[in-house]
């Protein structure tokens, strides 16, 4: 049978001594530590303790004085609950429900928090992973299958303008993963086909196309032989102007760079061409690549391709083959992309995000997330602001500021 015991719960001012104090008032009473849990918000400390009772009367009014002694010493306010035993067990079914706002409202959260109890779900601990240039918000949440949460908060998400990711509980949230890109709209700004188009005169022509392409109207590689078939003639000295003219989506360099000081592997699959993502990659420091290359002939694009199409069936085989080579499980996979070209690859991995995305796109992806910065991907794999502010900084890496807040 397991002991009585007793819930101590310290609130009041931060300050260095004041962990250490109230355990020597326990140690002073003999007693065990049966769970423990300490926050700091806005410099105000709370915390629980769960100690063994004494096993007699006395013992434990001598213990209580001690403990509220103490307490006024520090100037803190103290609460002694007795209960039995460490009967608190967390129910069946655990996730992470990570929030993302910009900004995140009081209403947001409630409205969540409302759908996250009608499933029979309770909220364990909030924990805080940034603050800007998006306040991200991780609920631990046990009670629901991760499936159930997903469903009952993807509508009310879309509903409070905030972005939700639900993710199993389990230690591939902690464990080494493969990241795989889409690279147009997803790892950079804009679509390198549309820019190359430009120099043949015909870039609205193949944007058309490729909308519908990336709606998922169109078949990926037919519109790809369409689209390349136009730029037949186009200088080969045009693919360095492109390149040099490639804006990297903001937070894009911190996650690769954060993610790699951990082990991950990176990867870019896209539709686009490999005289393009091969330099990026090498920039960036991505490991794998795998596109499209076009044909040059005399110092010139022919309008045609060779090899195989990296296309919506390509791209999750990709992901699957780049998986084994590093024997990682598909379930450890993390897939990013914006386009139906992407949707197959974001089914076959562990993680499928829809980055400001097609609606046809975030409907089917297991998460989205629509604000411009790449660098958000690392709340949800539970890696926080700070964590990353201090990895940079022992780095020699300088990290923005944060915004001042205006003036009353």
């Amino acid at each position: 049978m397991n002991p009585d015991t007793l819930l101590i719960t310290l609130t009041g001012k931060d300050r260095p001594g004041v962990t250490s104090a109230v355990f020597a008032t326990l140690a002073e009473a003999g007693v065990e530590v049966v769970d423990l849990e300490q926050i700091v918000l806005r410099g105000r400390l709370v915390l629980g303790v769960l100690v063994t009772s004494p096993a007699t009367g006395a013992d434990l009014d001598a213990l209580g004085a001690a403990v509220q002694a103490t307490a006024d010493g520090l100037g803190m306010s103290v609460e002694i609950e007795r209960g039995t035993g460490d009967s608190h067990r967390r129910p069946a079914g655990r996730a992470h429900v990570t929030v993302l706002g910009t900004p995140l409202t009081a209403a947001a959260m409630a409205a969540l928090a409302r759908r996250i109890a009608e499933t029979g779900a309770n909220i364990d601990r909030i924990q805080r992973m940034a603050r800007y240039p998006v306040t991200a918000i991780d609920l631990h949440v046990s009670g629901a299958a991760p499936e159930e949460l997903r469903t009952a908060l993807a509508v009310e998400a879309a509903r409070q303008g905030v972005d939700v990711a639900v993710q199993p509980a389990n230690l591939l949230r902690r464990g080494m993963r493969l990241i795989v890109m889409d690279v147009d709209s997803t790892l950079i700004q804009g679509e390198v086909i549309e820019m190359i188009a430009a120099h043949a005169g015909c870039e609205a022509e193949v944007a058309e196309v490729t909308e519908r392409a990336m709606r998922g109207e169109l078949d990926f590689a037919e519109s790809l032989r369409s689209r390349v078939a136009l730029l037949e003639g186009v200088p080969v000295e045009a693919l360095d102007e492109v390149y040099g003219r490639i804006v990297v989506n903001p937070g894009a360099r911190t996650m690769v760079r954060t993610l790699r000081r951990l082990g991950y592997r990176f990867a870019i699959v896209s539709g686009g061409f490999t005289q393009i993502t091969d330099r990026l990659a090498a920039e960036l420091g991505i490991h794998y690549a795998r596109a499209n290359t076009l044909e040059i002939v005399d110092g010139r694009l022919t309008g045609r391709v060779v090899g195989e199409i990296v296309d919506r069936p390509g791209k999750a085989r990709a992901l699957r083959e780049i998986a084994a080579e590093i024997g990682v499980p598909q379930a450890a996979t993390v897939a990013i992309g914006d386009g139906a070209n992407d949707l197959d690859m974001l089914e076959a991995a562990g993680l499928g995000i829809a980055y400001n995305a097609r609606p046809v796109v975030r409907e089917a992806a297991d998460t989205s997330v629509n604000v411009p910065y790449l660098d958000t991907i690392m709340y949800l794999l539970g890696i926080s602001r700070e964590e990353i502010e201090l990895a940079d900084e022992e780095a020699g890496f300088v990290t923005p500021a944060p915004p001042l807040a205006p003036l009353p």
